[in-house]
């Protein structure tokens, strides 16, 4: 008897197991939820059962799915170590990866992948560029990096090649029981009496600054702090307010150590890009890189979609 099952349903069972829900699973796959679901549906109806309850949350697998994901963890890491292993016959697998990072908090998610990269791809030496960076795309042309995270990118910047990674929300920090989160959300003449406490960086570099407070000519007084946790115990004790990504604070949320308010009718949205250098780019390990980095922040991250 012959059977439906290829490898892209395999993939689609991890994916789903992973992500937790169809819609996350589709951006890892790069598919739409429709099609997602339909590829699903024709599955399930050659075996003429549900392979999981979607109205579960985490979706919970039934016998049949999980009897799948077993085949699934068994073949696909082979089936990749196999693929990486003729690509670096075929083109190479050593090299050099530096990483220059403009964002103090890029580390909660980098690090994963970074330890992720390490077991797929031994023989590249990766390495971060030491110490906040303001022009990290400025280092791949003096050859001090080879990759740049960073939250803008400039579309006439030669020589390099821009991977989008993920867009997310930035969220407003607040002393619990301040006013202003009686409000549905915040704007820009909201902030213009209390103290903004950020990161000691150019405003360009500020998306609250850049996209709100600039544009509607609001200059709150200021104060900087190197560490999150030290902004975060300013705006506790009433100091002033932070905005920074909901995916870095939401441990001090979940503990009610401080309160959050979206910034704007649709919230504010930053956004972080991974550029390389040119030679780099068409590299196998640089592209297995970015789908590290793009995967392990949609899995991990909170409030996170894949751009």
């Amino acid at each position: 008897m012959q059977t439906p099952l290829e490898l892209r349903h395999l993939r689609t069972l991890l994916a789903l197991r992973e992500a937790g829900n169809l819609s996350r699973a589709a951006q890892l796959l790069n598919l739409t939820q429709s099609a997602l679901s339909h590829q699903l549906k024709g599955l399930e109806d050659h075996y003429g059962t549900e392979l999981f309850e979607r109205k579960s949350s985490p979706l919970s697998f039934g016998v049949a799915g999980q009897r799948l994901l077993k085949l699934a963890e068994l073949v696909l890491p082979q089936i990749d170590e196999a693929d990486r292993d003729v690509r670096k016959l075929v083109e190479g697998s050593a090299g050099q990866l530096r990483i220059a990072v403009e964002c103090h908090t890029c580390f909660d998610w980098l690090m994963p992948a970074m330890d992720a990269f390490r077991e797929r791809w031994p023989e590249v030496e990766l390495d971060i560029v030491s110490g906040f960076q303001a022009d990290p795309v400025g280092l791949l042309h003096q050859d001090r990096a080879e990759l740049a995270i960073v939250s803008d990118v400039d579309a006439e910047e030669s020589g390099v090649a821009v991977h989008p990674l993920f867009s997310f929300e930035i969220v407003a920090l607040l002393p619990k029981g301040h006013p202003l989160l009686a409000k549905p959300w915040l704007e820009a003449e909201d902030f213009a009496a209390q103290a903004y406490i950020h990161y000691p960086v150019p405003d360009e570099m500020l998306d609250l600054v850049r996209s709100v407070l600039k544009p509607a000519g609001v200059t709150p007084p200021r104060r900087t702090s190197e560490l999150t946790v030290a902004m975060l115990q300013l705006v506790a004790s009433g100091r002033g307010f932070a905005a920074l990504p909901l995916w870095a604070v939401e441990g001090y949320l979940a503990r009610g150590y401080v309160a959050r308010q979206r910034i704007g009718p649709s919230g504010l949205t930053g956004r972080l890009y991974a550029v390389s250098t040119g030679r780099l780019a068409a590299k196998p390990f640089l592209a297995d890189f970015v789908r590290i980095m793009r995967e392990t922040s949609l899995v991990n991250l909170g409030g996170v979609s894949l751009l």
